[in-house]
């Protein structure tokens, strides 16, 4: 094993999504039984609130699903994301991904990392962004489950990387191709949709909107252009974080804008919220409003995106182990 003397998982964490029509009920009944994503009333209620959404919203969502191809391709693309990763690593590693609300369930993946003599893993959420939402719930589940191991592996965490330096290259190469869709590139606004959340959630101290913003001002200073935040893919009957994605469009249009290139900023690979919100029903909408949107392509398997998820690794195996007499807890 080069010299290696144990070998390595790598967990890529994600959200997950369904891959045919019937997988989307019981994928969004996971999803919003999670408390770390949207709080329902009082705990002892949340899943009982979560099967009467879920029931009003599957038609509408089956629909959407089906309008990108019949489900969700998040599994693939994180699929060939951990192989290429796992290519780039090279011998001694093994790289999955580890889903939070869909199959394969972190469960699912620690079992094949247990049988293949995996005793360290190396967490690495594809959210570049932390939100108790999104990383720190598929941290909290993967401490949960990896516990229930006797001895349980050693886990070192990667929290967030809103400005590794490839990731934001590999941003800054995606705008720079998209300005050039449009004839006249001065005359285009740059858009960040993020994946929204609730407004509550900053107030307690989520760090979330901060890291965005980190991220576009590392955009910014590559780019030489600056940028309008905004937020999509809202649910439930909270206060969300604004302005939403519709809303500015809106007030765009009202400022004379004619040409829109949006930047899927918290997403790194190609999922519903990017092939229908984005592609389909902002684009219309923008139309509707007298402007042309365009969308920068996902990150997926872009191979300067690899590079990043590369370089974290190894950034993270140079510290020490957690648990260990230098890890400093």
């Amino acid at each position: 094993m080069n010299g290696l003397k144990k070998r390595i998982g790598v967990l890529l964490l994600n959200l997950g999504g369904p891959e045919k029509l019937d997988d989307v009920e019981p994928f969004l009944l996971n999803l919003f039984s999670d408390r770390d994503i949207i709080r329902l009333g009082p705990p002892f209620l949340q899943k009982f609130i979560a099967r009467r959404i879920v029931r009003k919203r599957s038609p509408a969502s089956r629909e959407n699903y089906r309008k990108i191809g019949g489900g969700s391709p998040i599994r693939e693309i994180t699929g060939k994301q951990a192989r290429a990763l796992e290519r780039l690593l090279g011998n001694g590693f093994m790289v999955r991904p580890a889903m939070r609300y869909w199959h394969p369930f972190t469960r699912e993946v620690l079992a094949e990392m247990r049988q293949a003599g995996v005793d360290e893993i190396i967490a690495l959420p594809l959210y570049p962004h932390y939100s108790i939402a999104t990383t720190g719930s598929s941290l909290r589940d993967l401490r949960k489950t990896a516990g229930r191991d006797h001895p349980p592996p050693a886990i070192r965490e990667i929290r967030s990387w809103p400005d590794q330096e490839s990731y934001i290259s590999c941003l800054a190469g995606r705008i720079e191709e998209g300005i050039r869709l449009f004839d006249d590139p001065a005359q285009v606004r740059i858009v960040y949709s993020a994946h929204s959340l609730p407004r509550k959630y900053i107030d307690e101290g989520d760090p979330y909107l901060d890291e965005i913003k980190t991220t576009i001002r590392a955009l910014e200073e590559r780019t030489g252009r600056s940028g309008e935040l905004c937020f999509q893919s809202r649910s439930g009957p909270v206060q969300w974080l604004a302005p939403s994605t519709p809303d500015m469009l809106q007030h765009l249009a009202k400022e004379g804008c004619r040409n829109i290139l949006m930047v899927p900023i918290s997403f790194v690979s190609d999922h519903i919220e990017t092939l229908y919100e984005i592609d389909m029903l902002y684009k219309d909408q923008a139309k509707d409003l007298g402007m042309r949107l365009e969308s920068t392509r996902g990150l997926n398997d872009d191979p300067v995106f690899i590079r990043a998820l590369e370089e974290l690794v190894r950034e993270k195996m140079r510290g020490p182990i957690p648990g260990s007499e230098n890890d400093g807890s």
